[in-house]
């Protein structure tokens, strides 16, 4: 199959216009980024390493994606607490409809497949936990593909079999306390679960899924749902962090979650690319489609890094969008968070053109813009789901 060439997906100017032409140039000779020209005394050694497991059975490819970086034990040790940060972004709608199936959210049987894991390699405790768009989440709805077991389930048999605990955590309901993390940005700082700041390992489990504000949702957004609702999500029916947190461009966006990203340092990011969302995500009732990866690759795929840079901007690649037109992508390579450069990047166990498929872009539909206050203002009604 032919697949469509990385294309620009908007029209926001990420750099200035030398900087966009001399980017350009490289990317159209085989590079990425400034100063790509220069050509390398020897041998590119690559800076980052990639895990690519391809299958049918997640809770098998959950393990052997791990096991390409090394194995959990390289991540996790003997004692620690961990915190994973699946995206259950629609997991508040859940009693009615499943939107795992949908693509909208990580499926369950890779959340638990990683905590048991973390509990084999030593982890004294291991919290599951995020924020959505509810204070309390109900996690028998956080069901797996087949039905057969759901979060909380398997919470509870986990904690059984290993003698320790594994926790859910509603972080609006669960959190001890929030903890400040610099930001750059107007905001100053950035509240954060201290169930995430305090964690000894922190892993990002995204779903793959283009988005309508930040271009693409996968490791580094992520972490947009550790912060508070009663703080950032200001509207009393349906709680949403795009009214105080600036969506008015991906930029925008991306200079908050980069921050929290910052703030917290994360240790590992497995991406979930079962059944994902293409165009106007991040869910079907903003648009988005559903894309089930078996209908377009032949199986389903995960990809693990402890870069999480890395793992986005290969995750970007195999989704056929270019990381250096991806806005969060470039700047986080430019704040030093990770590698996006293709041949620094080493893919294990697969390569990159056996993985690339179509997945339609997202056209941009920023609905919020700062005020001179700083804080962002709706510019037009409806309710948008962010994650």
């Amino acid at each position: 199959m032919k697949h469509p060439t990385e294309e620009p997906l908007h029209s926001e100017p990420l750099i200035n216009r030398r900087e966009f032409m001399q980017l350009s140039a490289c990317a159209a000779a085989g590079a990425l980024l400034p100063g790509c020209g220069e050509t390398p005394a020897g041998p590119v050694e690559p800076t980052a390493q990639v895990a690519a497991v391809r299958g049918a059975d997640l809770y098998s490819m959950t393990h052997d994606v791990l096991d390409g970086l090394g194995g959990i034990d390289t991540v996790v040790h003997e004692g620690e607490t961990v915190f994973i940060k699946p995206n259950m972004v629609t997991l508040p709608w859940a009693e009615n409809r499943h939107p795992f199936a949908l693509g909208e959210c990580t499926k369950p049987e890779i959340v638990v497949a990683v905590a048991e894991q973390c509990l084999q390699a030593g982890a004294s405790e291991v919290i599951i936990g995020d924020g959505s768009h509810a204070p309390v989440l109900n996690w028998e709805h956080a069901r797996t593909l087949d039905n057969s077991a759901n979060l909380a389930s398997e919470a509870v048999r986990l904690s059984a079999e290993y003698g320790r605990t594994v926790r859910l955590a509603s972080l609006e309901a669960d959190s001890p306390q929030w903890v400040e993390v610099p930001s750059g940005t107007y905001l100053g700082t950035i509240a954060v679960s201290s169930l995430v700041a305090h964690a000894d390992r922190v892993i990002s489990i995204p779903v793959a899924k283009t988005h309508s504000w930040a271009q693409l949702t996968l490791a580094l957004k992520n972490f947009v749902g550790i912060t508070p609702l009663e703080r950032y999500g200001d509207m009393p029916d349906i709680p949403d962090r795009g009214v105080v947190f600036d969506h008015s461009s991906p930029r925008a966006i991306a200079a908050i979650y980069l921050d929290i990203v910052q703030g917290v340092k994360p240790d590992l990011a497995v991406i979930d690319f079962s059944i994902g969302i293409e165009g106007n995500g991040p869910n079907q009732s903003h648009g988005g489609r559903t894309v089930d990866l078996r209908d377009r690759l032949g199986s389903w795929l995960l990809l693990a890094s402890t870069d999480l840079v890395a793992a986005d901007a290969t995750a970007a690649r195999i989704m056929s969008h270019n990381p250096a037109r991806i806005t969060q992508l470039v700047m986080g390579y430019e704040r030093g968070m990770g590698e996006i450069r293709e041949e620094r990047i080493e893919l294990l166990g697969e390569r990159l053109d056996d993985l690339r498929v179509p997945w339609s872009s997202a056209q941009l539909q920023n609905q919020l813009q700062s005020s001179g206050s700083g804080c962002a203002m709706r510019l037009r009604a409806g309710i948008v789901r962010y994650a």
